[in-house]
C-alpha cells in the first residue's frame, strides 16, 4: 500500500514539475505573500473573526451548489454574492484604510532626502518630552503626547486648541496638569513644535488589558490609522508606556523612553517598523537606561 502511495506521488510529481516555470512559482509566491500580508493585516481586530463567517457561507455555497435539486436555494445564495461584496466593503473599511494608508507612506522612502539630516533639534524635542513624561509619572499625572511623522493628523489639531509652539518640559506640564482646560486630550507635535493641545482621538477597537483607560485606547488607535508615535502617563499608575503601529510597550523609565524615541521618532526612526517588530517578537529587548 506504501509503495503504491509513492507511485502515485510521484507520478503526480512528474506531471506537474515539468510545466513549472519561474513565473509560475512567482505567480504562487506572489500571491502566498498578499494572502499572508492581509492575514497579518486583520490579526488581532475584531474583523478577523468575520472571516470565519465568511469561510463557512463559501463552504455552504458550495455544499448548496453541489445539490442541483435545490433550485431556489441555489438561486438565492448566488445572487446574494454580489450584495456579500458590498457589506464587506463595509465591514473590513478600518482595515481598508489602514492598508490604503500604509502603502501610502512607502513615499518616505521614495522622498528621503540623500544628504545628511538635521537632528539636534529633534534630539532635544525628544529630550523634553522624556523629562516632561518622567514628572508627570513622578506625579501620577496622566498625558497623552502624539508625534507626527509621514502622515499629516491636522484633521486630529483642528478638535483641539491650536498653540504652535516650541515643545518644552514647563510648557507640558501646564497643560497636562490636573484640572486644566487641556489635560484631558492629547498633545500632538509636529517636528520641534507643539501643533495643538486637548485634541480628540480615535479609539482602538480591538481588545486592550481592563486595565488600561481611554488614553491608552486613544494610543493605540492613532497608531492604527497612522503612523504616529503616542506617548502615554497613567494617571492611575505613573506608568509610561509608548504606541507604534498599533501595539503598546508599557514600563518605560525616562532613558528607555529616551531611547526609543530617538531611534523611532528622528530621520534614523525610517526602520522603526522594523526594530519594532524585533522588539516585540522577543529578539531583540529595547535598549536599557
Amino acid at each position: 500500500m506504501l509503495q503504491g502511495l509513492i507511485s502515485q506521488v510521484t507520478e503526480l510529481a512528474n506531471s506537474i514539475l515539468p510545466r513549472l516555470s519561474i513565473w509560475s512559482v512567482a505567480d504562487v509566491l506572489i500571491v502566498a505573500i498578499l494572502i499572508y500580508g492581509l492575514l497579518t493585516l486583520l490579526r488581532g481586530t475584531s474583523a478577523f473573526s468575520v472571516l470565519y463567517g465568511i469561510a463557512f457561507l463559501l463552504a455552504a455555497l458550495l455544499i448548496v451548489r453541489s445539490l442541483p435539486r435545490l433550485v431556489v436555494l441555489n438561486w438565492l445564495l448566488t445572487n446574494s454574492l454580489q450584495f456579500l461584496a458590498v457589506a464587506l466593503l463595509i465591514v473590513f473599511q478600518p482595515e481598508l484604510r489602514r492598508a490604503m494608508e500604509r502603502i501610502g507612506r512607502l513615499r518616505g522612502w521614495i522622498n528621503r532626502p540623500l544628504g545628511p539630516h538635521e537632528v539636534s533639534g529633534i534630539q532635544k524635542t525628544v529630550d523634553e518630552i522624556a523629562r516632561a513624561c518622567r514628572r508627570l509619572s513622578e506625579r501620577r499625572q496622566g498625558a497623552l503626547i502624539v508625534l507626527e511623522r509621514e502622515t499629516g493628523l491636522q484633521e486630529y489639531a483642528e478638535t483641539g486648541v491650536l498653540i504652535d509652539g516650541v515643545v518644552t518640559t514647563e510648557i507640558l506640564l501646564q497643560i497636562f496638569f490636573p484640572n486644566s482646560p487641556l489635560h484631558d486630550g492629547a498633545a500632538i507635535v509636529h517636528g520641534e513644535r507643539l501643533v495643538a493641545a486637548g485634541c480628540v482621538l480615535p479609539l482602538s477597537s480591538n481588545t486592550l488589558d481592563a486595565s488600561l483607560g481611554t488614553r491608552h485606547r486613544a494610543a493605540v488607535g492613532i497608531t492604527e490609522r497612522t503612523d504616529a508615535i503616542a506617548v502615554v502617563v497613567s494617571e492611575e499608575t505613573g506608568t509610561i508606556s509608548i504606541a507604534n503601529n498599533g501595539r503598546l510597550v508599557r514600563n518605560l523609565d525616562e532613558q528607555k523612553l529616551r531611547k526609543i524615541l530617538g531611534m523611532i521618532y528622528g530621520p534614523e526612526g525610517q526602520d522603526s517598523i522594523f526594530h519594532w517588530s524585533r522588539w516585540r517578537n522577543g529578539r531583540r529587548r529595547p535598549p536599557r537606561a
